[in-house]
């Protein structure tokens, strides 16, 4: 079989990251015998210049043939005044392709200084964050806008909450607790938004008690589980929760954890994946070599694992594996960027991980 994984570029750090990444990702892909293509799509700035649009449509075209594609960082607080009236890159992506699942993990990795870790040491959690309404306005409408202003002096917003978005992300966060510790906790606020949350609640209970009798399924307000997080994050495994407070969530874990810049993730919809680092494009490093591009290389390594059961290849997940141990055996012994302590460039660090690959 022969599959295809695009890559965009971005902005800022963008096309440094996403470069290294992608030695990593042939060195793994050559390693395991995949016949992957590569083919390269316009986003962010460079669209602009081509297409006078950020996602022009020849990257909309081009990815709905891929089997997956990696989403650099884009610099849209950037972007000239005219596009800030539409969705930026991430969100016109979850939106167009229906990316309703985004898995962000946190955990200690090695290399990590210690002072960095505000938590348990042990901790490794991963939240699903439901990624196609809720409170965002840029993805919670067919058509038109989630907010809007009846006049200058007022703002209403609009928060939805269906059952088919809840359920798919529910299957989504229960398949992944039953490979792990078999917990699954919901984080909502149904304390005070009484029916759109006690909905949110009521359905990831129901499928639970149904579908994953296994799993045991708690619940937190949103404001208890970040102290919950700051003081024990080892005690949670698998998090579902909502859009808005996915995004605040998964950042708070990354911080804890050591940082942000090393946080991975993955949004999915039924038969695409799109791997995506947590962080930013960081325009103030860019084309200085110096950037860190562990948490797009580990966003990576989870498209490559969530590829080898959707496309039911298990030589993705040989190279997943391997890809995973490389960059985290070449962080342990010390090869790091500057901003983990180490000497390394953007593109040694990526290279030392590809000469791991290839001798694994």
């Amino acid at each position: 079989m022969s599959y295809k994984i695009g890559l965009c570029y971005g902005d800022a750090i963008g096309p440094e990251i996403t470069k290294a990444t992608e030695v990593m990702m042939k060195a793994g892909a050559e390693k395991a015998g995949l016949d992957i293509e590569w083919p390269v799509y316009p986003m962010g700035w460079e669209g602009i210049k081509k297409y006078n649009d950020p996602v022009p449509q020849v990257t909309i075209d081009g990815l709905r043939e891929c089997d997956a594609w990696v989403f650099a960082p884009h610099d849209s607080a950037a972007y000239p005044k005219e596009f800030f009236e539409r969705a930026n890159p991430s969100g016109t992506m979850r939106h167009v392709f229906d990316l309703y699942s985004n898995a962000r993990p946190a955990k200690v990795y090695p290399g990590v200084s210690p002072e960095k870790v505000k938590v348990d040491p042990s901790s490794d959690i991963v939240v699903f964050r439901e990624n196609s309404e809720g409170a965002l306005p840029d993805r919670n409408m067919y058509r038109g806008w989630g907010e809007f202003m009846p006049n200058e002096d007022l703002v209403l917003s609009i928060s939805v909450t269906s059952r088919k978005a809840t359920e798919r992300l529910a299957h989504e966060a229960f398949k992944c607790a039953m490979k792990r510790k078999k917990h699954l906790t919901i984080v909502h606020k149904a304390n005070v938004i009484q029916w759109a949350y006690g909905f949110f609640r009521s359905i990831i209970k129901e499928i639970g008690a149904r579908d994953y009798p296994e799993v045991r399924v708690d619940d937190f307000h949103i404001d208890a589980s970040t102290a919950h997080l700051v003081r024990h994050m080892q005690d949670f495994d698998v998090i579902i929760t909502t859009n808005l407070f996915g995004d605040i969530l998964s950042d708070l874990a990354g911080e804890l954890t050591g940082s942000l810049g090393l946080g991975p993730g993955i949004n999915t919809n039924d038969h695409q994946c799109m791997a995506q680092a947590a962080h930013g494009s960081a325009p103030d490093i860019a084309g200085k070599n110096i950037a860190n591009p562990t948490g797009l290389m580990l966003s990576a390594c989870m498209m490559f694992d969530w590829l080898a059961t959707n496309r039911n290849e298990p030589k993705f997940a040989e190279a997943a594996k391997i890809m995973e141990k490389a960059v985290l055996d070449t962080m342990a012994a010390g090869e790091m960027t500057p901003d983990m302590n180490g000497t390394e460039s953007t593109s040694s660090y990526a290279e030392k991980i590809a000469e791991r690959i290839r001798k694994a």
